[in-house]
């Protein structure tokens, strides 16, 4: 296969894959943001502290994470189907990634609001402050170094995630790499599959990188 019959596939299989990854990032945020805050609110010694929600959020989360995605990705089929109309595609794709992301960032925003100063919340509880108020004006505006970090281990574990989804008829990069890759032992193909992912992952591990150390910087000019 020339150069100029895989560019072509190449670029939409690059567009599909970051059309899954996109939305799944999205709705992993959403989702997986306020999981992980209230797996430390409602934590002992914690401004919630309730402890049958802790673990019934912790056991939601656990199960969601220990299961392998291409286990979790056939499960899902059936409400795949009901929630987009079909089970195959990139628009499919993104609900089990989706549902895959969210318990795994939950978890990577428990670790980064803990390490929060339990000294600070208590301050601001002192001066009269809400949960709202610790919420947003203490523990996220502390951690957020630190969930960008956790959102970039994200975005990089669904850009995998997208690949296995693909061989599954998820489309994107998986798909071209398993059709034309390996089916049609187009070696130069899986190679350019690879390359394309490696250039993927390794600008989303530099842009993270880059606006965590500018976070850090911006933290260190104003303490």
């Amino acid at each position: 296969m020339t150069w100029d019959e895989m560019r072509p596939l190449l670029e939409q299989g690059t567009i599909d894959t970051l059309y899954m990854v996109g939305w799944a990032t999205l709705y992993a945020l959403i989702g997986g943001l306020p999981l992980g805050v209230l797996l430390v609110l409602t934590d002992r010694g914690r401004p919630l502290a309730n402890v049958v929600v802790n673990r019934v959020i912790g056991v939601i989360v656990n199960i969601g994470r220990s299961l392998p995605f291409i286990i979790l990705m056939v499960a899902l089929i059936p409400f795949t189907r009901f929630v987009v109309g079909t089970a195959v595609g990139p628009t499919a794709a993104v609900v089990p990634l989706a549902i895959g992301a969210i318990p795994f960032f939950a978890r990577l925003v428990e670790t980064a609001v803990r390490e929060v100063d339990l000294g600070l919340v208590e301050a601001v509880q002192a001066m009269g402050g809400s949960t709202w108020t610790v919420v947003l004006k203490v523990l996220l505006p502390q951690a957020l170094p630190s969930l960008v970090a956790g959102l970039t281990t994200t975005v990089i574990a669904l850009i995998g995630y997208s690949a296995m989804a693909g061989a599954a008829g998820g489309g994107g990069l998986g798909t071209l790499a398993l059709t034309y890759g390996y089916q049609r032992f187009e070696n130069g193909f899986m190679l350019a599959t690879v390359v394309v992912l490696i250039v993927i992952v390794t600008a989303v591990q530099l842009l993270g990188d880059g606006i965590v150390r500018l976070l850090h910087r911006r933290e260190r000019s104003t303490g």
